[in-house]
């Protein structure tokens, strides 16, 4: 018989756990919660205090009988579930369960599953943090309130199995007033004048900036032919030089958001992908000869705070790996955003030795990647700031002034390791321009005009909503992939090339919440009630006061939208052509894998077809047909005429409906690397990649 019990959520932080404790601890998991509100009910007694009324989460009848035998078994049940408000409640209701002391020293919390971190959260136990419990209680109710009053007047008024929520529901609106501003943007010419210059044999570019030391717009090609009547031949002066050096430091460790958004950008994975793989990473892998070790910290995380004894693991490293000179000496300041909660650390290695070649063999493709990506922000975040030598000059002639940079890397410091990625897919490179002296002349090789148009707003990418989010103070770390999961599964927007698009539903839905329930999508309400969770958290408020308030002024607006809320009807959206089993018109349905053709005639007639995907463009070859979305035997996605074979029209390309400001030409969509650039297929107008 074991001495003690120890109770965590999984079972491969158990199996890690265990070896670490030894003989005495028996360590076993409740596979996550074990109690939770009704499904098939309200669960909240609202006349009571706003009770919650908690039941045993279907399936974990035998976990539950496991776990009450081993208890009464053991001297002591130590509750060690994670290190937040969830990990808390999950202890709070395990006690509950088996009739422990929520006084006694019975949890134990650790940020990292290491031996030391293990063995020290055992000697340092504590009593379940009741202002955490009711913080979760708080957020699990009023998000029960919301989505069980107004999820059913959609089902009534809309369509039966929609849903709204407080944080998915100020995701949709954002995604939605981003495509209404998209909707509404008008494209306004503006010109660049770009130029290369020569000095000896050497060449550099340079932009022009203005005339007589001012800065000019050019927003027609007449202001360009303008400054270009100006010049007076091909000699420019230079006017001046400015040489100085710029130090940049590197980015803090990550913070759950952060990750997301850099996992994102560098290694193309959705925000639930991350979330599940850094899960892994904490919660332990196999390392041969090792045993199981947790790689990272905990990862649901918005601090980027660093343990001390981390800092000096790290130094070490970067001294023996790169030299004294690119281990960074005096201590960083940390920014902290104001509703960042210091609980526990950034996302870092367990240990800065443990590099990700020496693990890789141990690890899957995905592992190994984001553990690589984990690593090297938090060595390059301990290392010396990198020293750049920057060069800007001012070349001018007959008044007209061009402008030029460059730079070059004098000291790389933390860039040896990381460098953050942006959401543009920019890179910094060396940019250098020859030595030149004020007063000096040089000649233009070429002087360019080119004339662009203003962009509109870029559709919201995952990285790009969460890190929205978290900007607003809306939502935690741990919400935003579950919020970013549901708003697709409910057909409230698409992924289309990696960006979210609203739907018809979505858009109804969140026009419906808005004239009924304004608070509930707005993006200061709710930040403001994230903000009252963190003093519930504090021990600032107490839990039901902060749900009475909301919930008093929620009743009322309820009451009016019950009665005056009005029926929308989806109607099928007729799909122009025939069922092919018995002739009735065949219709758009949209099913669990989004949208499919039906027959009209169901239940009587059950034929199904898939969608031919039309894109909104008419064939610009034979101006009849439509262009479909096909894919070629390969599953490769290209663009032809829906009257083929009489009109061939293809495209890899895929065709857009406005026209070329340019030429009026055709638009197309190119996949390249850095993004998507849109290109004309007759002329040389083309926009920026985006990103």
């Amino acid at each position: 018989m074991s001495d003690y019990l120890v109770i965590v959520e999984s079972p491969t932080k158990a199996k890690t756990i265990e070896r670490y404790l030894g003989k005495k601890y028996t360590v076993k998991a409740s596979m996550g919660h074990v109690r939770d509100l009704p499904k098939s009910q309200m669960g909240v007694d609202i006349n009571d205090g706003y009770t919650p009324k908690y039941i045993t989460i279907r399936g974990k009848g035998q976990v539950i009988k496991e776990l009450k035998t081993a208890a009464k078994k053991a001297k002591k049940v130590f509750l060690a579930a994670d290190p937040d408000r969830e990990g808390e409640a999950i202890a709070w209701h395990l006690a509950n369960m088996l009739d422990l002391d929520i006084h006694s020293d019975c949890r134990v919390v650790f940020h990292e599953i290491t031996k030391d971190a293990i063995k020290q959260s055992f000697q340092q136990p504590r009593s379940i943090n009741m202002n955490l419990v009711d913080a979760q209680q708080a957020r699990r109710v009023l998000d029960r309130l919301v989505g069980y009053n107004i999820s059913p007047l959609l089902w009534k008024k809309v369509k039966k199995g929609l849903s709204a929520g407080r944080v998915q529901s100020v995701a949709l609106r954002l995604i939605i007033d981003r495509e209404k501003e998209i909707r509404q943007f008008q494209p306004e010419e503006y010109w660049t004048i770009q130029a290369k210059f020569q000095k000896g044999k050497e060449t550099f570019a340079a932009s022009f900036y203005g005339v007589d030391g001012e800065k000019l717009e050019l927003k027609t090609e007449a202001d360009v032919k303008e400054v270009l009547a100006r010049l007076n031949g091909r000699a420019f002066t230079v006017k001046t030089v400015t040489k100085r050096e710029r130090r940049r430091s590197p980015v803090p460790p990550f913070t759950t958001s952060s990750l997301q958004q850099e996992a994102a950008r560098k290694l193309n994975f959705r925000t639930k992908k991350t979330m599940m793989v850094a899960q892994q990473l904490y919660e332990g892998i196999d390392l041969g000869g090792e045993g199981t070790v947790g790689l990272i910290t905990y990862m649901r995380t918005d601090s980027t705070r660093i343990a001390e004894t981390a800092q000096q693991e790290a130094a070490a490293y970067i001294e023996a790996t790169f030299g004294a000179q690119y281990v960074h000496q005096e201590k960083r300041k940390e920014k902290k955003s104001t509703n960042a909660q210091d609980a526990h650390e950034a996302i870092r290695p367990t240990s800065a030795f443990r590099d990700p070649d020496k693990v890789k063999p141990y690890l899957t493709r995905d592992q190994f990647r984001l553990y690589k990506l984990i690593w090297e922000r938090f060595i390059a975040s301990q290392m010396a700031a990198a020293v750049l030598d920057t060069m800007s000059v001012e070349l001018e002639n007959n008044g007209v002034l061009f402008r030029a940079s460059g730079s070059k890397v004098k000291f790389p410091g933390f860039m040896k390791v990381y460098i953050e990625g942006t959401d543009d897919q920019t890179e910094e490179q060396d940019r250098l321009l020859p030595d030149l002296e004020e007063g000096e002349a040089v000649e233009s090789e070429m002087i360019e005009p080119k004339q662009h148009f203003t962009q509109p707003p870029p559709r919201y990418t995952e990285a790009r909503l969460v890190k929205t989010l978290e900007e607003l103070g809306i939502g935690r770390p741990s919400t935003y992939a579950p919020t970013l999961d549901t708003i697709q599964k409910r057909n409230y927007v698409v992924l289309e090339n990696k960006r979210f698009v609203p739907t018809e539903l979505g858009e109804i839905v969140v026009e419906l919440i808005l004239e009924f329930f304004p608070e509930i999508i707005d993006v200061e309400f709710t930040a403001k009630m994230e903000k009252e969770l963190d003093e519930i958290e504090e021990g600032k408020v107490e839990w039901i006061k902060v749900v009475d308030e909301f919930y008093r002024e929620f009743e009322k607006r309820l009451k009016v939208a019950e009665k005056e809320m009005r029926e929308v009807e989806i109607k099928d959206e007729p799909a122009g052509i025939d069922c092919d089993v018995c002739g009735s018109p065949m219709v758009y349905k949209m099913g669990r894998f989004g949208k499919f053709i039906a027959c009209s005639n169901f239940p009587e007639c059950r034929h199904t077809k898939p969608i031919v995907k039309e894109i909104g463009v008419k064939c610009p070859k034979c101006h009849e047909g439509n262009i479909v979305e096909r894919n070629s035997k390969r599953k490769r996605v290209f663009y032809g005429c829906d009257r083929f074979p009489e009109c061939d029209f293809v495209s890899w390309d895929k065709p857009l409906a406005r026209p070329c400001p340019k030429c009026g030409g055709l638009l197309v969509e190119k996949k390249l690397k850095k993004g998507v650039q849109v290109q004309c297929t007759a002329c040389d107008y083309e926009e920026q990649p985006e990103a």
